[in-house]
Parts: C-alpha cells; sequence; structure tokens
C-alpha cells in the first residue's frame, strides 16, 4: 500500500507492506552511496536484512534510548559521515525507533546543508507517527527536541513484521499515538480499540493513523497552527516523561497520562481510561505537580507564561486551546 506525502519542502511515498525490508534497495532504487544508522535496541536480524542489502555501506550503531538523542552522539554520527567521504549525491538511511530517526534526520538534515533520508521504522511508535512528518531533533539540558530542523524524509517504508519482535510494553506505547489520533481526527480508529483484539486490526491501525498524520502535516507542515493538534497528551506527557518529572515511563505510557491529565469531558475520559487499561497502559503517575508544572512552562511550546494545548470535546474533533500557568495549576490540582 502506497500513501504520497505531499508538503513544501518535497513530495514523498511511504510504503505501507508486508516484508518490505526485505526488499528495501529494490524499492529505494537509486540513492548514491548509502550510510546506514541503527541502535542496539534493533533486532540483529533486522540489521543484518538491510545490511546484506547494502553490504558496502558502513552502519553506526548507537545504544538505544532517550539518552543518545544528544549532541555528542549528533557529532559522533557527523564525524563518520565525513570520515566516509559522504557528499550531497548520497543517502542516509534509518532502521529503528524515533530515536534513530530523530537523530539521523537530523544528521541528514544539517551535513552539506541537507542530503537525501530514507526512514524504516521497527517499532510500533515510529510506524504510527515519529517517522513521517519532518520533525528531526535532540534533546538539551533535559528539554526533548529543542534542537531539530524540519527535514522531510524522501521516503519511509514501514514493515509491519518488524513489529513482531517488540516486547507486549514497547507494542502497547506505541499504540497509545494511535489512540491519541483517533481522538483528534478519527472516530473510528479510537473506536477499533474498543472493539474485539485491537491487534486484528493492526494494518488498519497503522494506516489509518498515517493518514491522520499526513493530512495535518500537508496542511501544517512547519507547525504553524493544525500540526499542533498531534501534541494532544504531549503537554503533560513530556513533563511525565522528563528525568527531572518522573523519568521511569515510555514516551507513549506518557502521552497515555497526558492525555487523561488534560481531558476535561468525563465522558471521554472514561472511554480513554478503559482503552488505555486494554493496552495495559498506565492512567496516572506520582510526579511532583510542582516540577511538572515548572516543566510544562518550560516546554518548547510555551511562549512566555501560556502554552498551546490540545482539548478534546467529540470524539475525532481535536482543536486547540491557549491556556494561562494559572489553568495549568489548576488541572494539576495546585
Amino acid at each position: 500500500m502506497r500513501i504520497d506525502v505531499h508538503t513544501n519542502q518535497r513530495n514523498y511515498p511511504i510504503i505501507l507492506e508486508h516484508g518490505v525490508l526485505n526488499k528495501a534497495k529494490e524499492v529505494i532504487r537509486e540513492c548514491g552511496h548509502v550510510f546506514l544508522v541503527s541502535d542496539d535496541g534493533v533486532p540483529e536480524k533486522w540489521r543484518n536484512i538491510l545490511k546484506n542489502q547494502y553490504p558496502d555501506a558502513v552502519m553506526h550503531v548507537i545504544p538505544h534510548g532517550e539518552a543518545s538523542k544528544n549532541i555528542s552522539t549528533y557529532q559522533e554520527v557527523l564525524s563518520d559521515m565525513l570520515a566516509q567521504h559522504l557528499s550531497r549525491k548520497d543517502t542516509v538511511i534509518a532502521l529503528g525507533g524515533g530515536v534513530v530517526g530523530d537523530l539521523a534526520g537530523f544528521c541528514a538534515s544539517t551535513y552539506m546543508r541537507g542530503i537525501r533520508f530514507i526512514n524504516i521504522p521497527t517499532t510500533s511508535l515510529a510506524q504510527i507517527d515519529s517517522s513521517i512528518g519532518g520533525k528531526t531533533a535532540i534533546d538539551m539540558n533535559d528539554v526533548k527536541n529543542c534542537v531539530g530542523t524540519f527535514w522531510q524524509p524522501s521516503m519511509v517504508l514501514i514493515d509491519p513484521e518488524v513489529l513482531s519482535t517488540l516486547t507486549p510494553r514497547l507494542m502497547s506505547e506505541g499504540l497509545a499515538e494511535a489512540v491519541k489520533a483517533g481522538l483528534i481526527r478519527d472516530e473510528k480508529l479510537f473506536e477499533l480499540f474498543e472493539q474485539d483484539d485491537y491487534m486484528d486490526h493492526i494494518d488498519e491501525i497503522l494506516y489509518r493513523s498515517l493518514i491522520v498524520k499526513k493530512d495535518v502535516v500537508e496542511h501544517d507542515e512547519r507547525e504553524s497552527g493544525e500540526r499542533k493538534l498531534l501534541n494532544f497528551g504531549h503537554t503533560f506527557g513530556h513533563a511525565y516523561e522528563s528525568d527531572e518529572g518522573l523519568g521511569t515511563y515510555l514516551h507513549g505510557e506518557c502521552v497515555g497520562m497526558g492525555m487523561m491529565t488534560i481531558l476535561k469531558n468525563e465522558a471521554i475520559k472514561a472511554r480513554l481510561a478503559r482503552v488505555l487499561e486494554r493496552l495495559h497502559l498506565p492512567l496516572s503517575c506520582d510526579a511532583d505537580p510542582h516540577e511538572v508544572a515548572r516543566l510544562v512552562l518550560n516546554d518548547k511550546k510555551a511562549d512566555h507564561g501560556t502554552i498551546t494545548i490540545v482539548q478534546v470535546d467529540e470524539v475525532g474533533k481535536g482543536h486547540l486551546e491557549q491556556w494561562t500557568m494559572k489553568d495549568i495549576e489548576e488541572t494539576l490540582g495546585l
């Protein structure tokens, strides 16, 4: 299945197909010299499938986890790219989750003022959300994604087969982003999590989530308005995820708790709670509310004491609101 994304920077296809990793080179075609980026959390068999298709390419493997999204790792990857004499005609291919995609994309966007970048996400979180849309970044001073660029990939290959090696926890945390997408733009997508076994619908969940992301990005590539809807649950979620906030939960788990924190509609909140429980995701945590409030106001979405948040009063119809520090404190019970 092919989904075409149209942006001002470039148009590119998303190929959603079982087994596409096995024929990545055939699908990608000519792309100059290739530089591969992955992490040690990606099973070796997936890395080998890609590496065997590009036997002459270097694969730079970083430690897995958010801690690798830093200036030091960024510099190490760029130094390796320079050592391989990559030119503007060459290509960076990322194989991994959101950390790999963010870091490799940022390296590609800044090396020689920008070279081709192809993303092959291997986690549910990356396949559903972070692999498309052009956001690349690293973290600094405990602030997530505060140094980065908008650099659209030239292609995204999504192979549902690679999800077979994820732990149940990693699978569920990624699906939290699909739940988010359903709440803000696609009621049918949200309802898929309320009926039968949601894993029976994984291909449709991936597809519908990608369509939501594609449509929003096409209307607002650089997040000046509508794209902020994709931040539903992230305002408080990033604070929960921070080392200074709690630091023990995964991104998707924090997004789920963030959605629960910010929702005002009690009926939707109850439905969301049941869905998160089906996914074995937490509904709340014990983060210090004063610290959470401070972190929210330090978020990159904040602007001199106010912050744009996303609210949902009807499933499938998210909207933006401007909140003050008082609103945030009241929501946290301060």
